[in-house]
């Protein structure tokens, strides 16, 4: 049995903050985001949409393009950073929210690297016939954990929520390798200071995402043994389209084959990969029998990459 990808979902904020916007309340121009980051407007959630209530609606829409009812659904992992209470879960909301079960969630936390790790997780317990289909689901309000005076960090954020309703597929497509990993001697690089704003040494982060990016990817396909020349699709974390360029340069990938997403909705952490999976597949970039490799970086510092062939 092998477990795949049923349906994706996305909730993204109606509010847009262009470049323009912030120069008038940071020392900034558009120009310099543009260049250094790819960012060319991000979406901000008002203050009454929080973290839950976006998961919460690219659960429905992830759920509905599997073709599924809410009972369908046996698990629920949400992958956040920015949880709108310590407990409960917002598993825990989504799951009366949706009208399932009473089934079980958890929330994990592993940064931008999240989903990754939410994904790995429910192919292990669909792969062993513990459930069925498992809703996993990456979503962020990175807007309310920014320190707005800060341009070095301010630029790059966004909130929103990607989803996934995994389970089993026909053989040969599915999830086909994996690769997690964390080093906590990068913790200081990337983590929430005593203000719970984010902090960032972000040429340390830089120099690590560059190298791990690329090595993830290529680490996937080797264990699967898919060459670079059979990759149809690279769906990176979009934190910055430099470091996103060079994982696709290491994989000898021409631009069409990345799926870029940074330049409308910035960094949105653990609903990056998902949002952008989902902007993909709706605009027909993704088809049946295609080789995509998900790859994602985060504070830890993390990374997480997953290699599988689209299609039920």
């Amino acid at each position: 049995m092998n477990a795949g990808i049923l349906g994706v979902g996305s909730y993204i904020p109606d509010n847009i903050v262009t470049n323009k916007d912030l120069e008038k309340i940071i020392d900034t121009n558009d120009e310099w985001i543009r260049t250094r980051t790819g960012i060319e407007e991000r979406r901000i959630a008002p203050d009454d949409i929080d973290t839950v209530d976006m998961a919460i609606g690219a659960a429905k829409d992830a759920i509905k393009d599997a073709g599924l009812q809410p009972e369908d659904i046996d698990f629920i992992i949400t992958a956040t950073v920015t949880q709108t209470q310590r407990h409960p879960s917002i598993s825990n909301y989504v799951q009366h929210a949706i009208g399932s079960k009473k089934i079980p969630g958890m929330d994990l936390e592993a940064a931008c690297s999240g989903f990754m790790f939410g994904v790995v997780t429910a192919k292990h317990f669909i792969e062993a016939g513990t459930y069925k289909n498992v809703l996993v689901i990456g979503a962020d309000k990175l807007s309310k954990a920014t320190n707005w005076e800060d341009r070095s960090t301010a630029v790059l954020f966004g909130d929103g929520a990607g989803a996934a309703v995994l389970g089993a597929v026909s053989d040969g497509n599915g999830i086909l390798s994996f690769e997690l990993g964390s080093d906590g001697a990068g913790a200081e690089f990337l983590y929430e200071d005593e203000n719970h704003n984010i902090n960032m040494n972000g040429s340390e982060v830089f120099k690590f995402a560059v190298r791990q990016m690329g090595y993830s990817a290529l680490s996937v396909l080797e264990k699967a043994g898919i060459e670079k020349e059979e990759l149809d699709l690279l769906i990176p974390h979009q934190a910055n389209i430099r470091i996103m360029n060079a994982a696709r340069e290491r994989l000898n990938l021409p631009e069409e084959k990345m799926i870029k997403t940074v330049h409308k909705y910035g960094n949105t952490s653990s609903a990056s990969i998902p949002v952008a999976l989902c902007d993909a597949v709706r605009s027909g970039k993704v088809k049946d029998g295609d080789n995509i490799v998900l790859v994602g970086f985060g504070g830890g510092l993390t990374w997480g990459a997953v290699l599988l062939r689209w299609g039920k």
